[in-house]
């Protein structure tokens, strides 16, 4: 029944020819192309320090207690539902991040000049700005810092586009207008108040402007895309009004927020002894940037960084090795050239 195709079909000849045919292959990105590549290695030994999420002893993914907590709660409360949420996402999220990113005795927090807007990731809490700042104030220009997170020039550009003291001081000077973004707070020195110091100093300095800020890692909700864009203005009118040109950039882009992992940090952040429970890490940052063909040790190549939670008691001394092979490898080649 019905016709059969073959080769020289004139209807398979015209489904031969996609419309997609002159796409181009994109560039692997580089961090998720590591981990598979990592996936597809064969070495018993492999240890995988690319991606920087918390792991146990086991290299898996750990989950924070706190987290299992809330979420068990979440499970059993009949009063929750999955209806939209506000554009501008979970009020108590966006006020709990907020706090905890100014202080709750931030001035601007106190006059009702503050307010966030949830998005996906510290990712999109970046690209909500970046809209922002194109479309409605006129701006085309971006500076970034030298090392900056590989991804903070590809979302400016897809839209068009030290000291913290005298960064401050140029930027009033220019009359720039700063973005901060603060995807690790807690796990620089382990202190909520001690990692938003550039945060809080710009908005005692009276500056208007915007933080990004993630969840991912320091509740080590990766996958549940969980951010806040911190909207610092001078007048609460003002703060209104860019809000509900964001929300018709949310609107546009992923049309409402997502509401598990945003009911879990708000959960967490408004509940005083959930938050005693939330454990804070020191992220150290290691710098490498070699390979050696006798260990297989994957890390981001790009920036020499390595995920310290992929270390364990079990790998450690393999890591370490590897790293001193590669080290004095180096040392011995650079010697060689010299003579």
């Amino acid at each position: 029944m019905g016709d059969h195709f073959t080769d020289h079909h004139p209807a398979y000849e015209k489904m031969a020819s996609s419309v997609f045919q002159d796409v181009e292959m994109a560039s692997p990105i580089e961090v998720f192309a590591l981990i598979a590549e990592y996936n597809q290695d064969p070495h018993q030994d492999k240890v995988n320090l690319s991606v920087g999420a918390y792991r146990g002893n086991d290299g898996k993914p750990w989950v924070l207690p706190v987290v299992r907590t809330v979420e068990a709660q979440m499970a059993n409360d009949p009063t929750l539902n999955h209806e939209y949420l506000p554009v501008a996402g979970l009020p108590d999220f966006r006020t709990a991040a907020c706090k905890m990113l100014l202080g709750e005795d931030d001035q601007g927090i106190v006059q009702n000049r503050v307010c966030g807007v949830q998005a996906l990731g510290g990712t999109g809490a970046l690209r909500i700005a970046a809209d922002f700042l194109k479309k409605q104030m006129k701006y085309d220009t971006v500076y970034v810092s030298n090392p900056t997170w590989g991804n903070h020039k590809g979302i400016f550009k897809s839209v068009g586009f030290s000291n913290w003291k005298m960064i401050a001081d140029v930027c009033a000077e220019k009359k720039l207008f700063p973005i901060l973004d603060c995807a690790y707070q807690g796990f620089t020195s382990g202190d909520l108040d001690k990692d938003a110091w550039s945060c809080r100093y710009f908005s005692s300095r009276g500056f208007e402007f915007f933080i990004a800020q993630s969840f991912s890692k320091n509740f080590g909700l990766y996958n549940e895309r969980v951010g806040n864009l911190c909207v610092i203005s001078t007048t609460s009118d003002a703060m209104v009004k860019v809000r509900s040109q964001m929300e018709i950039i949310v609107r546009t882009t992923w049309s409402n927020p997502a509401n598990h992992g945003a009911r879990i940090v708000a959960s967490v952040l408004n509940n005083q002894p959930l938050c005693a429970e939330w454990p804070l890490v020191v992220l150290v940052t290691g710098i490498i940037s070699s390979s050696n063909e006798e260990c297989s040790v994957t890390l981001d190549s790009m920036s020499g960084r390595i995920n310290m939670c992929g270390l364990t008691p079990s790998n450690i001394d393999y890591v370490a090795k590897a790293i001193n092979s590669v080290v004095t490898g180096a040392a011995d080649q650079a010697q060689q050239s010299r003579i």
